[in-house]
């Protein structure tokens, strides 16, 4: 017999804005059966919630393994530092690390995910053989080592193998280094098809094209066939930096973003990873596409890869996630703030992303909720009946928010600094961090440690 559905009720609830007085009910599989507003007092076994409830928020773009490099690129080793450089030295971690590394990397940084506010994370994975190329016994050991690790959290994962084959426009082959990310079209479609056929709780498969420089375009082509009839979510790093625009006009003719549009490839399940640099025809590009963005602040601050055109992107109506990418930063509240203030400093105003008598938090908070969920491959996501049933619960004894008038909350979480963890985290109707506290920090930060002396 199933489980009977689950009540909440919180005396504030964000529902594309805030709302008082919400009742919401959890049905047996985990998603969201009703939500109600100005319910002035909360029904006989309804769970009563000590802060204000917003939706989890997915974090579209991670490559897990790089947490293990988080803080360690710092120092400049050469006259100049940009992110080629930081590129070699990463390969140190990609080349060594182990399946049973991977797992408590991953493990920990989910973690770490889930208290900064994210219940579903994108991986864009393309670390898939052993450190000299060879195939594990299982082709998906490190895939695995990934579904393994959100099981250990408690967050949802959507894995997505990446076509890997070349190392530029002009270098057809993989360098040494490369060698664990070697993937053609038909391993990433056969790798995609067995993670979405697992079974696994919380995992879902979407595909990825690790860039234009790293894959043909006849592989580019074919995955897109392997994917007709599939609702899967297919993503792309593309315009991150001028050195890969540049190199595309010179190998095409074309911008990045101006020839997947120019190639009939994009449509809705796409995601633009970073579109950093881009024209105001690309943007209407991928606009009239139907595809989306993915911004990744902290790491394009960090890389020094340079501030995608928010305003534009805002104003065409294209979808837009955030992701953590290299996770510098594993907080949500941080990324916006990033993507915001970047802008700010930029063009020199502020509330850019604001629309007129609203808040940049509220603009952007929105877009990322609506864009992730879709990023992830959810037809809905958020506090809404039939959306997995994803929140988080605000601290209210969190310094940054004594005081501040209920409609300003999230202005506050986002724009008043340093970010509190979590009070409560929810994924799927469960609850995997309660008081601040995950049932399994202790362990997971311990193997966490173990793996990083191992590697450093």
């Amino acid at each position: 017999m199933a489980a009977e559905p689950t009540l909440l009720w919180t005396p504030q609830a964000w529902l594309g804005g805030w709302q008082r007085n919400v009742l919401l009910e959890v049905d047996s599989s985990g998603s969201w059966a009703n939500i109600n507003a100005g319910v002035a007092q909360p029904p006989a076994g309804a769970q009563v919630l000590a802060g204000a409830l917003l939706p989890g928020l997915v974090n579209a773009h991670s490559h897990a393994f790089q947490r293990a490099f988080a803080g360690l690129a710092e120092c400049r080793e050469s006259g100049d530092d940009d992110f080629w450089g930081w590129r070699e030295r990463m390969y140190q971690v990609a080349l060594r690390i182990t399946p049973a590394q991977l797992q408590a990397v991953a493990a920990q940084l989910y973690v770490e995910l889930l208290a900064g506010g994210y219940t579903q994370v994108c991986e864009f994975h393309y670390l898939q053989h052993q450190p000299h190329g060879r195939a594990y016994a299982d082709p998906l050991a490190l895939s695995w080592a990934l579904a393994d690790a959100a099981e250990m959290a408690g967050i949802g994962a959507t894995l997505m193998p990446v076509v890997y084959e070349r190392a530029g426009f002009t270098q057809p082959q993989l360098k040494p280094e490369q060698c664990r990310f070697a993937a053609d079209a038909s391993y990433v479609w056969q790798a995609a098809s067995r993670i979405g056929a697992a079974g696994k709780p919380l995992v879902n498969a979407g595909v990825a094209l690790h860039s234009l420089r790293a894959a043909r375009p006849e592989s580019i082509a074919q995955l897109r066939r392997f994917c007709e009839g599939w609702n899967g979510p297919m993503h792309i790093h593309v315009a991150e930096q001028t050195a890969e625009v540049s190199d595309c006009l010179a190998a095409t003719g074309m911008r990045p973003m101006q020839w997947l549009a120019g190639q009939g490839h994009l449509d809705a399940r796409w995601q633009l990873v970073h579109a950093t640099h881009s024209t105001q025809a690309e943007i209407e590009q991928v606009q009239a596409s139907g595809a989306g963005v993915v911004i990744c602040p902290s790491t394009e601050a960090n890389l020094g890869d340079g501030l995608a055109d928010i305003p534009a992107w805002l104003g065409a109506g294209v979808p837009m996630a955030i992701g953590s990418d290299s996770h510098v930063c594993r907080d949500w509240r941080e990324e916006l703030r990033w993507l915001e203030y970047g802008q700010r400093l930029h063009l020199r105003k502020r509330n850019v992303a604001a629309r007129p008598g609203g808040s940049s938090a509220a603009e952007l908070f929105n877009c990322a909720c609506n864009a992730g969920g879709r990023a992830a491959g959810f037809a809905s996501w958020g506090l809404r009946k039939g959306a997995r049933a994803d929140a988080l619960v605000v601290d209210a004894a969190d310094p940054a928010l004594l005081g501040i008038p209920a409609e300003k909350l999230l202005d506050a979480m986002v724009f008043s600094s340093p970010s509190q963890p979590w009070r409560d985290v929810m994924v799927a109707g469960r609850w995997v961090i309660q008081n601040g506290q995950h049932a399994h920090a202790d362990r997971i930060a311990s193997g966490f440690a173990d793996a990083m002396r191992a590697l450093w």
